[in-house]
C-alpha cells in the first residue's frame, strides 16, 4: 500500500496541472509590454505590442509618452500610446500605425514616460514603476 501511494504522488507532481501552476508562479511581475512585430501596411508602419498586467491590480487605462527614432537616431515622431485597459492576467493586443514612414527606417521606440495610469478609479504611478519592456523585433523598445 505504500508504494502505491509513493508511485501515485509521484505521477501527480508530474502531473500536467502541476507543471502548470508552477510556470504561472514563475512568470514575470509587473506591467509586460512587448514589440512583438513591425510591419510595413499603406504608407505606414505598424507596431505592434503585447501587453500583460501582472500587477496587483487592474489598469483603467495605461497611456504612455512614446517617442520613435530613425535609423540615424532622428526623432520621427513624439505621440502618446493609448493601451486602454489591461485586466489583471490577460494579455492585450495594442497597434498604433507610425504614418509615412516605413519599418525599415525605424530603429528605436522609447516609452519617454507616462500620460496617464488609472487604477481602481484614481490616477496610478504602477503602470511606470512596475513596467517592463522587451522587443521581438530588430527595434529597440526602451522606457
Amino acid at each position: 500500500m505504500m508504494f502505491r501511494r509513493s508511485a501515485l504522488a509521484a505521477i501527480l507532481a508530474t502531473a500536467p496541472g502541476v507543471a502548470l501552476a508552477q510556470s504561472t508562479e514563475d512568470a514575470p511581475t509587473g506591467l509586460q509590454i512587448e514589440l512583438n512585430t513591425i510591419q510595413d501596411v499603406e504608407g505606414a508602419c505598424r507596431l505592434t505590442f503585447v501587453a500583460e498586467n501582472r500587477t496587483d491590480s487592474a489598469i483603467d487605462t495605461a497611456s504612455f509618452q512614446t517617442v520613435v527614432f530613425d535609423a540615424s537616431g532622428r526623432v520621427i515622431t513624439f505621440t502618446l500610446y493609448n493601451f486602454r485597459e489591461l485586466p489583471l492576467d490577460l494579455p492585450r493586443v495594442r497597434q498604433f500605425d507610425v504614418r509615412g514612414e516605413a519599418c525599415g527606417n525605424i530603429s528605436r521606440v522609447l516609452i519617454n514616460g507616462l500620460s496617464s495610469c488609472v487604477t481602481g478609479g484614481s490616477e496610478s504611478e504602477v503602470c511606470l514603476k512596475a513596467l517592463n519592456l522587451s522587443s521581438r523585433t530588430d527595434v529597440e523598445l526602451l522606457g
